[in-house]
């Protein structure tokens, strides 16, 4: 269940961490890394013996057969387009990109930012043309994340979590805790937001990964990690009826 190979098909956000963390080991391990197998309800172990002799690295066996991955370029967009209005959260609002995107949105239609950091300092963010909210609060932390959610439920129109730190070490270095350290803010608190407005009615819910959930990235397996959960989770949402994006920066 950690990956999804059709629309419709549920995904378990807790394994595709293994399929991230998989996808690093196999760049920073080439000449012993056998692949990943995904296996899904009605597998037999001959379809498994088969995925396991093709020569393919990244498998799914499904009850109607063995699927192989690819990257295919996506069909043109159809036309949606998303003006942010109302009041937009934003977890990691005060960091690097936080900046970045609160201006951005501040410009395009939100009329209030709820701007969520570990630190709560608005340096730099005064002349927005919106009210401004900086609010500190460690989105792994339920209860607090919870507060400042039920504070803006009746105008929230969209949540945008930007929330996370990276690491860059190979995973035969990586230490329980650093992992812990590198996933917690960004799965954690996904995990929250995607619980405490389940019932709001909400224009986009947009998730920030990385390319190192997509095809791996050495010395990022903590990183990968972390990233799959969110793309897994944009995938499981969706399945829900719920909005979600999940961005992958390069």
């Amino acid at each position: 269940g950690g990956v999804s190979t059709a629309p419709g098909e549920g995904i378990e956000p807790e394994q595709a961490r293994l399929w991230g963390l998989g996808q690093v080991a196999g760049l920073e391990w080439p000449a012993g890394w056998g692949g990943l197998v995904d296996i899904g309800p009605g597998w037999d172990v001959p379809a498994l013996l088969g995925a396991l002799a093709s020569g393919e690295d990244q498998l799914a066996v499904r009850d109607g057969g063995v699927l192989a991955r690819r990257l295919l370029r996506a069909p043109a967009a159809s036309g949606r387009t998303w003006s942010p209005r109302g009041t937009v959260l934003v977890t990691g609002g005060t960091g690097g990109i936080g900046r970045h995107l609160a201006r951005w949105l501040a410009e395009s239609g939100a009329e209030r930012l709820v701007l969520v950091s570990r630190s709560g300092s608005a340096e730099g963010l005064s002349d927005l043309p919106v009210p401004v909210s900086v609010v500190a609060c460690d989105v792994a932390d339920r209860e607090a994340l919870a507060a400042v959610v039920a504070g803006v439920a009746g105008d929230l129109r969209a949540v945008v979590h930007a929330a996370g730190v990276a690491a860059y070490r190979p995973i035969a270095e990586l230490s329980v805790e650093e992992l812990e350290d590198v996933v917690r803010a960004k799965e954690l608190g996904a995990r929250w937001l995607d619980e405490l407005t389940a019932d709001l009615d909400l224009d986009a819910f947009v998730l920030f990964s990385s390319g190192a959930a997509t095809w791996g990235g050495a010395s990022q397996g903590a990183y990968a990690v972390g990233n799959a959960y969110l793309d897994a989770l944009a995938v499981d949402r969706r399945g829900r009826g719920l909005p979600a994006t999940s961005l992958a920066w390069g």
